[in-house]
């Protein structure tokens, strides 16, 4: 293709993307009974906890997709030197495309679009040893967490129990294990006949040292806790008689589910949902107040920012190096 067609082209797939952002975003969130639920919620606490605990919660957003930012930028070491402002763009702006994906998979693609045309592929290896250091976490968490309840809420035994635990540990110790020596599925996918053609792809995972490996999880680690804080700051302010505890670890089980499920973001709220409402259950009779927050978290931490992303999409150059 020319450049002029190139060009044309690249400003069509831009404004449709945003179109289909802006339609399914309006009648998703026109009807949606969970937030207007929260709204009313929130309405009855008074303005002033309104205002700080909502203010609380989206300035916790921001300070999640800054980490993510930052791990991003660390993790495009290997590959390209990027700016902090063009792994802001990146990030956000793959948030916008992970809104129709099962998964949140185009978040990969709208990300590394920022990157040299030769270097996305590597991009997205490199996004998935980020992806992996959070799926460690909310596996090991939720595993557990999914152990105690078993436990405490099913009549299973104490032998059934104690192979739940095992089992919980095993599966928490593999996914430590193989993140940490991330550099193994390199070798792996070179022992793959339909794989190895792409194995030069997978090279760079032995770039990453254990050292490097263990700042992004310790990032990975302080996202968790900021997404997990969310959520108790809304439970403790709207449901203040609920158990910390209990309440704690059935958000880890929640993430577990979700990450776990394969979904859009656009209909995520659902899964969450329902998911968060069967769990709080056995600990409260406010699963409204559950589903309306779980929604709003939904809404806050993935919706707003894919919005906030759409501007970012301009950004792309689809064929060529991305204007900074």
């Amino acid at each position: 293709m020319s450049n002029r067609t190139k060009k044309i082209l690249g400003i069509v797939l831009k404004m449709a993307i945003l179109l289909l952002v802006a339609w399914v975003l309006y009648r998703k969130l026109n009807n949606h009974q969970n937030l207007r639920e929260f709204e009313r919620l929130m309405r009855s606490l008074g303005t002033d906890i309104v205002v700080t605990t909502l203010s609380v919660v989206i300035a916790l957003m921001f300070a999640n997709w800054l980490l993510e930012v930052v791990k991003w930028r660390y993790l495009c070491r290997h590959i390209e030197r990027i700016s902090l402002w063009k792994a802001t763009q990146s990030v956000f702006c793959g948030l916008t495309w992970a809104v129709f994906t099962p998964n949140r998979i185009g978040e990969y693609g709208g990300r590394v679009l920022f990157l040299k045309p030769r270097k996305r592929i590597f991009g997205v290896v490199a996004m998935g040893v980020g992806a992996l250091a959070q799926l460690v976490l909310t596996s090991v968490a939720g595993s557990l967490s999914i152990a105690w309840f078993l436990n405490r809420f099913f009549d299973i035994g104490p032998l059934w129990g104690l192979a739940l635990w095992l089992a919980a540990a095993g599966y928490s110790a593999f996914f430590l294990i193989l993140y940490f020596n991330v550099k193994w599925i390199n070798s792996w996918i070179r022992r793959i006949g339909l794989l190895r053609k792409f194995h030069r792809f997978f090279e760079i995972l032995t770039n990453y040292s254990r050292k490097e490996l263990m700042v992004v999880f310790i990032n990975s680690i302080a996202r968790f806790v900021i997404f997990t804080s969310q959520y108790c700051i809304l439970m403790l302010v709207i449901i203040p008689d609920i158990e910390f505890l209990p309440m704690l670890l059935l958000i880890f089980i929640l993430f577990f589910v979700q990450a776990a499920l394969p979904t859009l973001d656009l209909f995520d709220f659902g899964v969450r949902s329902v998911t968060a409402s069967y769990l709080y259950a056995h600990i409260t009779d406010h699963d409204i107040a559950v589903m309306a927050i779980a929604s709003c978290i939904w809404f806050i931490n993935l919706i707003l920012p894919a919005i906030l992303g759409s501007v970012f999409v301009l950004k792309i150059n689809f064929f060529g190096d991305t204007a900074s």
